[in-house]
């Protein structure tokens, strides 16, 4: 299964961190965010990568390369003239994802999720993981009955920022900015998104202040 990580974004929640240094590349430990996310995808077996660029790509591609070093294959799609959001910047990505589902990952998320157990197919055009609401985000996502996700209905989760979709998911979409939510919740409405929910490690790193507390949680585990 193809991979494409999404790290395009300009991280204005976390300036002035971002200034100068795209959000995926502010570190914890040795490595940066999205080098302990390419690393935890490798471990998995999930290997070929597609990453989106826009605010300071160059810069996440001079550290990343071609992949080699995290015994990844990445390739990069630019998003050279604005930021596409997430539904663009995925339909944008849609000639180097294939024909089948393929599984795509926000650079800014801390998770010790398997990502093994997504290598499978999906029975409609889209399988979120979801996860408990953080105090930030206390009114969650989308709601979960069963296997099912639906946006309304009963007590929310939260959308991981991990998730499988099929590209017909974006059949009537064109080029240009626009985002994802829109389309997953007309594919819930037709019976269309599956999902879980993911009750271990997970976490955010929106902030300057919850990446601080990842690194002093890190240096103490």
């Amino acid at each position: 299964m193809k991979v494409m990580i999404l790290a395009a974004g300009r991280g204005e929640r976390m300036r002035p961190l971002t200034d100068n240094t795209p959000k995926p590349l502010l570190k914890v430990g040795d490595n940066t965010l999205i080098e302990h996310l390419i690393n935890a995808l490798v471990r998995d077996g999930l290997t070929d990568m597609v990453i989106n660029l826009h605010h300071l790509g160059e810069q996440i591609e001079t550290c990343l390369g071609n992949g080699d070093a995290y015994g990844a294959q990445i390739t990069y799609v630019k998003e050279l003239e604005q930021g596409l959001e997430t539904g663009g910047g995925i339909f944008n990505a849609l000639p180097y994802l294939g024909a089948d589902p393929f599984l795509v990952v926000n650079s800014d998320i801390w998770t010790n999720y398997p990502f093994a157990r997504l290598c499978r197919k999906i029975p409609g055009l889209a399988h979120l993981v979801l996860v408990d609401n953080p105090v930030h985000h206390a009114q969650g996502d989308f709601c979960l009955h069963e296997n099912q996700v639906q946006p309304e209905g009963g007590s929310k989760l939260t959308f991981s920022g991990i998730g499988v979709y099929h590209p017909d998911l974006f059949k009537r979409c064109v080029a240009g900015v626009f985002p994802l939510a829109p389309l997953l919740r007309r594919a819930m409405k037709a019976g269309q998104v599956t999902g879980e929910h993911y009750t271990g490690q997970w976490q955010d790193i929106g902030t300057p202040a919850r990446l601080q507390a990842l690194i002093r949680n890190s240096i103490k585990g």
